[in-house]
């Protein structure tokens, strides 16, 4: 037993490809993503708060760093199966909390489990800082699938990924969301691109058939 086991554990994040199975110009690990997810954490509540929000940034910055650790034990799961649905969800949700406790209560000093309980949990929950997580983690999301499709992948798999975490994102009634697609998403959709689809299209596609 020896918290040098979570330690060494952290490295797997780095070897872990997001989107398996698909043709990537760039490739994209867990470990990047949650870094990523973090500082769209730090702006998404910044923005949050200068509309009067109080943000409990522990507990974000702990969401935002975690978030991801169980895909140690099951790797990256494409979005379109882990939410085929509700069931399988939270079957899987089942799994990577049990594997998780599991590992915890093996490899951490007893002084240190119930933190790490806490710590590692899933963090997408009904809190403000839970759904700035989620915004978050569909953001990268979105920046993954814009870059392919920015640089000319037009696999069908990148337009729904993109078009599907837009409509995801929009459905969160929070004033960053509104930030996100009010400006953010203008400058992105304007950017350079040798795209073989028309971005702006498939995004106001997306944009017009979700509702908030």
């Amino acid at each position: 037993m020896s918290i040098h086991a979570y330690f060494k554990s952290l490295m797997k994040l780095e070897r872990i490809v997001r989107c398996p199975g698909e043709f990537k110009m760039e490739s994209h690990n867990v470990s990047s993503h949650s870094w990523k997810v973090a500082q769209y954490c730090q702006f998404l509540g910044e923005v949050e708060e200068q509309h009067g929000a109080n943000i409990n940034w522990k507990s974000l910055y702990e969401k935002a760093i975690n978030h991801d650790y169980a895909e140690i034990f099951i790797g990256d799961i494409k979005t379109p199966v882990k939410y085929a649905s509700v069931e399988l969800r939270n079957l899987l949700q089942q799994v990577e909390e049990g594997m998780t406790k599991q590992f915890v209560d093996t490899e951490f000093p007893e002084q240190f489990r119930q933190l790490y309980h806490e710590k590692l949990k899933e963090g997408k929950d009904t809190t403000l800082e839970g759904m700035i997580l989620t915004v978050a983690d569909k953001m990268d999301q979105v920046y993954e699938a814009f870059t392919e499709i920015q640089k000319g992948n037009s696999q069908p798999a990148f337009i729904i990924m993109y078009q599907d975490a837009l409509k995801a994102i929009r459905k969160i009634p929070l004033k960053c969301v509104e930030y996100f697609l009010d400006v953010v998403l203008e400058d992105m959709i304007n950017d350079e691109t040798i795209a073989s689809v028309d971005i702006k299209q498939i995004t106001g596609e997306a944009l017009k058939n979700s509702s908030i």
